[in-house]
């Protein structure tokens, strides 16, 4: 190893005083965020059940015609 070895992240000290920080997160971002990522869920789910219904509908015709 080199004589001069030099740390290539930086300061260890100030890498420790960075994961030390406590995070401060509120409860209603955390609720926002959960209600925002089960909305999306509950869409997908709803264009899924109208895309199968479609399908069907299209091989029924096809079937009767």
């Amino acid at each position: 190893m080199a004589e001069n070895y030099e740390d290539p992240a930086g300061s260890t000290q100030m890498f420790r005083a960075f994961v030390e920080t406590p995070q401060v997160e509120t409860q209603s971002n955390v609720s926002v965020h959960r209600a925002g990522s089960g909305g999306g869920r509950s869409g997908m789910i709803v264009i899924g059940a109208v895309v199968a219904l479609a399908v069907v509908a299209v091989v029924v015709w096809l079937a009767v015609k």
